[in-house]
């Protein structure tokens, strides 16, 4: 570990022009004797308004437990000295948690205390750094302070989320544990990447979302479509009843909010949508409206784009991109809690210019991909010619959906393992179904293939892999797919005949020969 003349102090570390030096941040208070065993900086404090925000949360709850019939019950008076009762002891519980809470930097380590009756002390190597999230929830907006979140390799949840810092010096927080976790492509421990000391550093704005495509997308989604269907029904049973009871309205008031809560919600995380290149090369990207989030992803740490194109978005020609990142929780389709945006609404160009600015190299335009043999039409009878994959000389390209049309891009340098899985029905058609596993928790999937090019598959991608993370391989493996540029998911082509087995594979890529031709 190294000793604490060589840990690089925030003096030292180059700051953006926008986000002020560490030298003119007020520091919180410091415990003296709190420095780590064998040196370090002193632990800090989190914000002294910290307890009140944490505690708005739990009496917020407090109020809505007790309910109107309680109120109704013992009266105003009584309830609002219920409810101080309850404020003041969460305040005392945030404030007693808040001294007992406190994170220092010692080496390439970021070390956090807390905890009251159970204490916790965790040590977050920043080599596992994946992203920093400043998050301002409205509450902090109106008192000047912000959220930071650590998003480390193989967390199911943000490992070190320190609320409440202010914007200054989370800011400048996130700055020194990205400079300390730096190690970009090209750029060994990051250093290189930071601009020089006086010069000014600014961010390349690479794309803005129209806030009035965001609405209208949200317009066009099922449940926005439903809304009448809803809007009808409560009419109808409202003229053929005459009156309702209480249960009757509470559930109907439930009803529609589910089905309104997931556009609304969308509008407001991805309010003014932006997108930019920070001066280390990492990708910058803001948004929302009543919590506004501000992310740094360093680009090595992309896992895998997805793109797709809903049913009803075709017609304006829009699509929607996501970005997998390692350390986030598995894939959710309903969290919208997610960090994974990187097009929340725009157009095909707009996307391919986005996926070649995150994956140097991969034309979006030029991704061709075959589907699987006629034979695999037993399976998806309707479906089958939306099925696809590909291999470029960049990334796993794998396409499926025949309403909702999706297309996912896995560098080979990303993939963690490679699955091949048959079926019972497959194994009687002679089909099997590939998988490229990465950290993000998604996978690319070659659906129903033939079972020799599915074994085949799986060895390109293991060599392919090996290939991109350095490996001393002699043969460069051959494109599986070529065809011409197509402006969206390519164009179904002819099987192209299976190439002979590579014969130069080094000997421990003997598990993908394929099974012997009963």
């Amino acid at each position: 570990m190294p000793q604490p003349a060589d840990i690089p102090q925030p003096a030292d570390i180059p700051q953006p022009a926008d986000i002020p030096q560490p030298a003119d941040i007020p520091q919180p208070a410091a415990d003296a004797g709190a420095a780590a065993a064998g040196g370090g900086e002193p632990r800090r404090r989190l914000h002294p308004l910290s307890p009140l925000l944490s505690g708005a949360k739990s009496i917020a709850v407090i109020v809505a437990a007790l309910s109107w019939q309680t109120l109704s019950q013992v009266g105003v008076e009584r309830f609002a000295l219920v409810v101080a009762v309850g404020a003041v002891g969460v305040v005392i519980f945030a404030v007693v948690g808040w001294l007992n809470t406190g994170y220092h930097i010692v080496g390439r380590e970021l070390r956090i205390q807390d905890g009251l009756l159970w204490r916790r002390n965790r040590a977050i190597p920043l080599d596992r750094l994946q992203a920093v999230e400043l998050r301002r929830p409205l509450l902090a907006q109106l008192t000047g302070l912000a959220e930071l979140r650590l998003e480390v390799v193989g967390g199911s949840k943000t490992e070190a989320p320190l609320a409440y810092l202010g914007v200054r010096e989370a800011a400048a927080l996130r700055q020194r544990l990205l400079t300390l976790a730096g190690r970009s492509p090209g750029l060994p421990g990051g250093d290189a990447a930071q601009p020089a000391p006086g010069v000014p550093a600014l961010e390349r704005p690479l794309f803005r979302v129209s806030n009035r495509d965001l609405l209208i997308s949200q317009l066009l989604t099922p449940q926005a479509f439903l809304l009448p269907v809803g809007v009808a029904f409560v009419i109808m049973q409202f003229v053929l009843e005459g009156s309702w009871t209480f249960v009757g309205i509470a559930s109907t008031v439930t009803a529609m909010a589910g089905v309104l809560l997931q556009p609304v919600r969308r509008v407001l995380q991805d309010w003014d949508f932006r997108l930019a290149r920070d001066p280390g090369g990492r990708l910058a990207v803001r948004y929302g409206l009543l919590e506004t989030r501000s992310q740094i992803v360093p680009l090595h740490r992309v896992q895998s784009i997805g793109v797709t194109w809903p049913l009803l978005w075709r017609a304006p020609g829009w699509l929607h991109l996501r970005l997998d990142i390692a350390g986030y929780a598995g894939p959710q389709a309903n969290n919208d809690k997610r960090s994974d945006r990187l097009l929340p609404v725009g157009v095909f160009e707009a996307a391919r210019r986005l996926v070649w600015e995150v994956l140097p190299g991969v034309d979006l335009a030029a991704l061709a991909t075959l589907p699987p043999p006629d034979r695999a039409r037993w399976l998806h009878p309707f479906a089958l010619r939306s099925f696809g994959t590909g291999l470029t000389a960049e990334v796993f390209v794998s396409r499926h959906g025949l309403l909702t049309r999706e297309l996912t891009m896995v560098p080979y340098a990303r993939l963690q393992s490679v699955r091949v899985v048959q079926g019972p029905l497959q194994r009687l058609l002679r089909l099997a179904t590939v998988y490229a596993d990465t950290a993000g928790g998604r996978s690319g999937v070659a659906q129903d293939r033939d079972l020799a090019e599915a074994w085949w598959l799986a060895e390109q991608l293991s060599i392919r892999a090996r290939h991109a993370r350095g490996a001393d391989l002699a043969v460069a493996a051959p494109a599986v797919a070529a065809g011409p540029a197509a402006p969206g998911p390519a164009p179904h082509e002819p099987a192209p005949h299976e190439p002979a087995p590579d014969t130069t594979a080094p000997r421990d890529e003997t598990y993908w020969q394929r099974p012997a031709q009963p």
